[in-house]
């Protein structure tokens, strides 16, 4: 992806700070469970045992560096959605509310309570705002088998795909049926959010590259390859042996591949009714 040079947003909380004060009990395996567990739609804390512990050594200028860019990286990838998404809006006679994004290191406080980096990057209606522990992404890349910056990107732009979906009211309306749904119906319903704040991600993708011509070859399939590797069912397999459909938060390897290309190659948000459709 061409990032370098580009615009910053503006609008990320920088929450990073002292290493210390929380350590996780079981290294970077257990962080890797954690990880698998989130997106299985447990609780990771269960897993990540997190206790008082001696603060963590400083990076090194080699890690702080890599770090900072990671931080430009993000925020590059944030003003480019802020461009995409006020011109959609705006063609649809709406005004687009840009988000925040706050980056933290190993704990969090939101609106939506606390979270752990273990939870992955995640995107809390309650203050409108993406939260993301840069560390996820040596998780993507060395434990998920997803490297590439555009990998990365597409994890953004599916989180600010949930502000939308906030913006929109489809995420209340989603959360209305909770109480008159069975549990397994709700977590369909659950899926299908998902699965098209994947779509809302490809539609990112294809207005960033007819306005700015940043997608290098390879970076569609980056982000392919990070939807496949983050499907229910390929990390159930991994975590568990076996598949239990039932248990789907964010779907399939197949049904998040297939939005983020549609969302792609269509670029029309309104071919994303992922509600009425059998994929």
């Amino acid at each position: 992806m061409r990032w370098q040079g580009r615009r910053e947003s503006g609008n990320v909380e920088d929450r990073r700070g002292s290493r210390g004060g929380l350590i996780a009990g079981g290294g970077i395996g257990t962080i890797v469970i954690a990880l698998l567990v989130y997106f299985l739609g447990g609780d990771p804390s269960q897993v990540v045992n997190t206790q008082p512990g001696a603060p963590q050594g400083q990076l090194s200028p080699e890690q702080q560096a890599k770090e900072e860019e990671s931080a430009k990286f993000v925020k590059v990838v944030l003003a480019e959605t802020e461009d995409v998404w006020n011109k959609i809006f705006a063609q649809n006679n709406q005004q687009y509310q840009e988000p925040k994004l706050v980056l933290f290191t190993e704990m969090v406080q939101s609106a939506c309570g606390n979270a752990s980096s273990a939870s992955g990057p995640f995107y809390c209606p309650a203050d409108q705002q993406v939260y993301i522990d840069l560390s996820f992404y040596d998780e993507l890349k060395n434990n998920l088998n997803a490297p590439g910056d555009f990998a990365m990107a597409y994890v953004i732009a599916h989180e600010v795909g949930h502000h939308v979906q906030n913006l929109l009211g489809i995420s209340e309306k989603v959360q209305r049926m909770r109480g008159r749904l069975s549990e397994a119906e709700y977590n369909k319903m659950s899926v299908k959010l998902e699965l098209q704040a994947d779509f809302l991600a490809g539609v990112w993708a294809h207005h960033t590259q007819q306005l700015q011509n940043v997608i290098e070859p390879g970076d569609i399939e980056e982000a392919l390859n990070a939807a496949n590797a983050i499907g229910d069912d390929r990390l159930q397999k991994q975590s568990r042996g076996y598949v239990v459909p039932d248990a789907f938060t964010h779907g399939t390897s197949a049904q998040r591949m297939y939005w983020f290309k549609k969302g792609f190659q269509t670029g029309d948000i309104k071919q994303g009714d992922t509600f009425n459709s059998n994929e």
